[in-house]
Order: C-alpha cells, then sequence, then structure tokens
C-alpha cells in the first residue's frame, strides 16, 4: 500500500449540513487544501478533503494513474460527503479545479469554485506528439524558473508538497481531462465561481477567461471570476490565500 507523505494526507472535517469537497491540483496533494478546508469549517461548513489517485506518495503511482481514475477519486469523495450533508461544493485548485467543473456536470452539486484552473496547457502540444515524447522523457521541468521563485509567501513554500517533476505520462493524462472540461463546460448549468491571480507565471490568467466564455448556459448572475494579485499559482496557499477564502464563503452563502 502506497505511503501517503507526512502531513499530505486527505482531511475531513465535520460541520453543518452544507459540505465542501476539496480537490488539490496535479502533482499536489490535500495540505494545498488544508487551510482553506479549516478557515471553512471555522465558519461551520463540513469539509472533506481529498487525495487524488496517485498524489502524496510517488511520483511512479501517479505514472500509473488515469484521468477517470482522478474523476473516480473525486465521485468517491461527493459520495463519502453525501452521508454526512443536503448539499455539496466542489472547490479545486488548479487541476482540481479542472476536476470540479467536468464532475459538476454529472453530480447532483450546489454550485462550484474553481481556482488557477487550466483551459489547456502552458505548451499545448498534440497529444500523439506527448504521447510520444513520453515514452522517451518520463518527467518534465513545471517551469523554467528556479522552483518556489514565484510564490509571494516564502514560508509557506517551505512547507509546500508536491511531486518535484511533472510526469510525462500523466501530463498526457490532464491533456485528456482537459479535453473532457472543455466538452462539458457547455453543459454546466450550477453556479460557478472562477478564481486567478494576475501573477500566476504557470497557468497564465487568460484561461480563466476562456473558461468563462465556455460557461454559455449560465446567466451573468451564475458565473463570477475573481482576479487576485501578490500570489502565485497555488492561491490556497501562498499570500493572497485569505482574500481567495473570503471570496469563496461569501459564494457558498450567497
Amino acid at each position: 500500500m502506497p505511503n501517503i507523505i507526512p502531513t499530505a494526507e486527505p482531511f475531513f472535517l465535520q460541520g453543518n449540513r452544507t459540505g465542501v469537497l476539496l480537490i488539490h491540483g496535479f502533482t499536489g496533494a490535500p495540505k494545498e487544501m488544508r487551510w482553506m478546508g479549516e478557515y471553512l469549517n471555522k465558519q461551520g461548513l463540513t469539509c472533506l478533503g481529498i487525495r487524488l489517485t496517485g498524489h502524496a506518495t510517488n511520483p511512479d503511482d501517479m505514472r500509473r494513474s488515469l484521468w477517470t481514475d482522478w474523476t473516480a477519486s473525486v465521485e468517491d469523495g461527493f459520495q463519502l460527503l453525501s452521508g454526512s450533508v443536503d448539499r455539496i461544493y466542489l472547490v479545486g485548485l488548479s487541476m482540481g479545479g479542472a476536476l470540479s467543473l467536468l464532475m459538476s456536470s454529472k453530480l447532483d452539486v450546489a454550485g462550484v469554485v474553481a481556482m488557477s484552473t487550466p483551459y489547456q496547457l502552458p505548451q499545448d502540444y498534440p497529444l500523439w506528439a506527448l504521447k510520444m515524447y513520453s515514452l522517451f522523457v518520463p518527467d518534465a521541468p513545471k517551469s523554467k524558473e528556479v522552483p518556489g521563485s514565484s510564490w509571494v509567501d516564502k514560508e509557506a513554500y517551505a512547507s509546500h508538497i508536491s511531486y518535484p517533476m511533472n510526469p510525462m505520462r500523466s501530463v498526457v493524462q490532464l491533456k485528456l481531462l482537459l479535453k473532457e472540461m472543455n466538452a462539458a463546460l457547455p453543459q454546466i448549468r450550477k453556479p460557478v465561481m472562477l478564481i486567478h491571480s494576475k501573477d500566476d507565471a504557470y497557468v497564465s490568467p487568460e484561461n480563466m477567461e476562456n473558461i468563462y466564455t465556455g460557461l454559455v448556459a449560465l446567466h451573468a448572475s451564475d458565473k463570477t471570476k475573481l482576479y487576485v494579485t501578490g500570489s502565485g499559482h497555488v492561491v490556497t496557499r501562498d499570500a493572497a490565500r485569505q482574500q481567495v477564502f473570503d471570496a469563496a464563503l461569501e459564494f457558498i452563502n450567497k
């Protein structure tokens, strides 16, 4: 059985009959969502932070995972949380945001908060090229910058947990997931809040605009977008996190 990295375990925080399913990002861990979960729980909400298949253990576990394993992780979490609450909001970061949007078209959720969510890969190569590349290159750097340089809160970065490289087989699966998400966007009819940092160097802010435009079934009152500044990609742990938490809480309460 895979050994979960210490402090990166899933978490459950009991509150009232409104539930929040918190979904971390690509190569990340439930820890990315823990501070947000603790904040929302203090406001009375019941929060479950799940661990996506292949994450928070060893990169080899992730290489063996398919995008359908990640959607199954979300559905498992939804069914588990359903036993404790009357309504559930999906709240996801990065790939977790993509999973939240996709699964909101399949599950009976009350709404979605998607943060730092990609619409497409930064280097959006054809699927066949990525598959071919993954046969020869097992891992790729996350970016060209020095790790952590885009974080504003350096202390928070020091305790951040994620795999140091992107497994290329998993990048292929991420591209397949984003294709599914994009196809689902016009079908989404639950309220959606999109949050993105203008300083995100990993997933550019224009991704949020593309997702917002794709939500064609929603009236303007049912889709909201919020830009924050002074934060890198992981807005749930970086310096602007309190603004993100407050905005998500207001959306859920509304």
